[in-house]
């Protein structure tokens, strides 16, 4: 859609080489980098355009910078914070892609919104499903929300080949191709444990009201049911480029480059329970969920620190959820932290995971 949108910031991490091409595709205003070796390159890139912002707060500055109608943030993980509070104190229409900001500060950023003006789309293909799915009805008569996940590549494996699961075969999804440590998470269904914990926050539900199916084909997204017993859910392809679109072009629908979806060759939709034996972080989803306060910042540093021990082969799979278990039973209870508190809840936890396994 050329004509009706135009780039104006971009922001990554460390890939500096893939912003610079980026940069002479689309020429935005300005562009920002976490890591300061990336400034010579993307000043070439610029070509003499103003606003190359490296550092630790680099995206902060380009929301700051740059004028626009519509901020997209997938920065992964507790770094995503700082940038999801600026667009929102902004009061800017933000399409989040990750989980973590809501899941560290669901309390701090919703309220901020409504105070801002602020509007939170969800890009997730979860809870973008149930974002279209509570349109049906009033809010007053959901009974609950059903989060679908694929199973990841471990659905049928028993406990103790989970057990000795290598780094690849937890990289091995059957159905989305993510990033590594998103997959890692599928793998150990802490993903769905930490959609639980946003679809709390972005839809002002009771925790209680939230459940997770198993739906290995990954075609309907998620469901929503009312108090008269309809159900209504949401189907696509597996393809995200769908719900990335419908949050940039919401309440409008556009035609989208992803496949349409042929039921017929779908053949059946299987929707079963989860096995929370073989898969305990699901379970810490709604532990977390109903705790509250600075919960969710150590849930989420936990299980980052203990995925990266995984993927530097330092721990088994199996690992990673004790890890973040024992964590979260230890943590200092903090009902109405700071965002400066929450951010230090997130290190403390991953320094408490790195401790435990020195003395593990």
């Amino acid at each position: 859609m050329p004509d009706e949108w135009e780039v104006v910031g971009l922001a990554t991490g460390s890939r500096a080489g893939d912003l610079a091409g980026q940069a002479r595709r689309f020429k935005p205003a300005a562009v920002a980098i976490t890591d300061e070796n990336g400034r010579g390159e993307l000043a070439a890139a610029m070509n003499g355009r103003t606003g190359v912002l490296t550092g630790p707060d680099a995206a902060v500055r380009l929301l700051d910078e740059v004028d626009c109608d519509c901020v997209v943030l997938a920065i992964t993980g507790a770094a995503s914070l700082p940038a999801t509070m600026r667009a929102v104190e902004l009061g800017r229409r933000v399409a989040i892609a990750n989980k973590e900001a809501l899941v560290m500060a669901g309390a701090l950023l919703m309220p901020l919104a409504a105070r801002t003006g602020a509007t939170l789309l969800p890009v997730d293909s979860e809870h973008s499903a149930v974002f279209q799915a509570l349109l049906a009805g009033r809010r007053a008569d959901v009974r609950r929300v059903i989060l679908t996940a694929s199973g990841g590549p471990f659905r049928q494996w028993s406990i103790q080949q989970m057990e000795q699961a290598t780094l690849d075969d937890a990289l091995n999804h059957p159905t989305w191709n993510m990033g590594p440590k998103v997959t890692i998470d599928s793998a150990t269904m802490m993903n769905k444990a930490l959609e639980i914990i946003e679809a709390r926050w972005l839809f002002d539900l009771d925790p209680d009201h939230i459940d997770v199916l198993v739906h290995p084909e990954s075609i309907i997204h998620s469901l929503v049911e009312y108090v008269d017993g309809s159900m209504i859910a949401q189907l696509a392809a597996p393809d995200m480029r769908t719900p990335i679109q419908y949050a940039l072009t919401y309440p409008h629908r556009r035609p989208c480059p992803a496949p349409p979806l042929d039921l017929c060759a779908a053949r059946s939709l299987t929707l079963i329970a989860p096995d929370v034996e073989k898969f305990p972080a699901l379970k810490l989803g709604h532990d977390v969920a109903r705790m509250g306060g600075a919960a969710g910042a150590v849930l989420n540093g936990a299980n980052e620190a203990a995925v990266g021990l995984f993927r530097q082969g330092r721990i088994r799979f199996g690992d990673i959820a004790r890890l973040t278990w024992r964590v979260l039973d230890a943590h200092p209870r903090n009902d109405r932290p700071t965002l400066e508190e929450l951010i230090a809840a997130d290190r403390w936890a991953r320094n408490e995971v790195t401790e435990c396994r020195i003395s593990s």
